[in-house]
């Protein structure tokens, strides 16, 4: 009797001491339905809330700024209960968070992961960084062709000039 006490309290302690590691690991509460964005650079986040509007959204949106990550160092993560997002939509933020990782959620499971890539042309979320350019003169929206994804290299519709990636600046 006294062996199956001992083991019952041995189990006991490490269930305890599971349960407090769990506790620690989770930073932000699971969702029903919805789209989980991970590995957002840490100082991205508003941004990227801003490019797909998320701030105009209705339902519930959760996140997290400056986790952990083996990755990143540090990271955000988005949960946007009810919402989902056009393949297009998400490919925008392919400029800020390139590394980003989509979980789309289905009864509190991963029913399908998705990866950002960067599309062929970038509309109206970039500024020209030419100041002559006519899109900074006047009410014109940005078009640029993604001339290279490795580095960022954007080319101006209007005025020609290449925008690299240390001089993309989000509209």
């Amino acid at each position: 009797m006294i062996g199956l006490k001992c083991s019952l309290r041995v189990r006991y302690v490490i269930y305890n001491i599971k349960l407090k590691r769990m506790k620690k690991k989770l930073k932000v509460s699971a969702i029903r339905n919805g789209t989980v964005i991970d590995h957002i650079p840490a100082g991205n986040l508003f941004k990227v809330i801003a490019i797909l509007g998320l701030d105009q959204v209705e339902g519930q949106i959760t996140f997290g700024t400056n986790l952990d990550s083996g990755k990143l160092g540090r990271k955000a993560i988005i949960k946007a209960s009810e919402t989902y997002f056009e393949d297009d939509d998400i490919n925008r933020i392919a400029l800020i968070a390139p590394h980003a990782k989509l979980n789309i959620i289905k009864d509190y499971q991963v029913v399908e992961k998705k990866v950002v890539e960067i599309p062929e042309t970038i509309r109206g979320i970039v500024k020209c960084f030419n100041p002559q350019c006519i899109t900074n003169n006047e009410e014109i929206t940005t078009f640029f062709q993604v001339v290279s994804k490795n580095p960022i290299a954007l080319k101006c519709r209007y005025c020609e000039k290449i925008t690299g990636s240390d001089q993309l600046t989000m509209k």
